[in-house]
């Protein structure tokens, strides 16, 4: 993006923001439209793992930025690092209430500490763009682990977007048998990204992965 498409998008982001600021929150749809996909995919999805709860967190930083709008000061860098900033804080939230993993809410309170404030002058695409190398090796590895199945379960339903029908087409099989196989993928790809650092289950395991199997029983539908 050159330089002026930049300072071009800026003066929108501001006066979007001002007109938010003076009441009308309409305003800030544009603004939240156009970071959904950087936050849902990059800062949200790989801390959590499950997309379903990874949703949950994005309609609830929109929600909480709209409400608390009137808080943030335009220095003339993005909303986005603003934006960004209260992801990571629901994303940690969820692990504290969840306490699914001491380990891991203590490795995500280090980072908050550490995270970008909203007064760095980060560029917002510069920072998605850190995002997505950090977790992208991750990420893949999570994948790689899964069965053929899991894994075009999840690329043809959260990767290409495609309706439920026509994901369920693609596998042959129904749109019912379809929610089952991407719930089970949903919950394998967890386990393998967001249980362990290096991608292992407890024991050493690997569930979920390659057609195996979960207590002597296949998981796979």
């Amino acid at each position: 993006m050159s330089e002026a498409a930049v300072a071009e998008k800026l003066e929108e982001e501001r006066r979007l923001v001002a007109e938010a600021q003076a009441g009308n929150l309409d305003a800030m749809r544009p603004i939240l439209e156009s970071y959904a996909a950087p936050l849902y995919a990059t800062v949200i999805l790989p801390r959590l793992g499950d997309a379903a709860t990874a949703e949950d967190v994005l309609r609830d930083t929109f929600t909480t930025a709209i409400e608390k709008i009137d808080q943030f000061r335009w220095t003339g860098k993005s909303i986005y690092v603003w934006l960004r900033q209260i992801a990571v804080n629901k994303v940690y939230d969820v692990h504290r209430r969840s306490k699914r993993s001491v380990q891991l809410a203590d490795a995500m309170a280090r980072e908050l500490p550490h995270a970008t404030s909203p007064d760095s002058g980060a560029d917002a695409l510069l920072i998605a763009a850190q995002e997505q190398e950090l977790n992208r090796h991750r990420i893949g590895q999570a994948l790689g682990e899964l069965s053929d199945r899991y894994r075009l379960a999840i690329e043809l339903r959260l990767i290409e977007e495609l309706p439920r029908e026509e994901c369920a087409r693609r596998m042959a099989v129904t749109t019912g048998t379809f929610d089952v196989v991407l719930f089970r993928a949903v919950r394998a790809f967890r386990r393998q990204f967001g249980d362990r650092p290096d991608g292992k289950t407890r024991g050493g395991t690997k569930g979920g992965t390659k057609g195996g199997t979960k207590g002597g029983r296949r998981e796979e539908a």
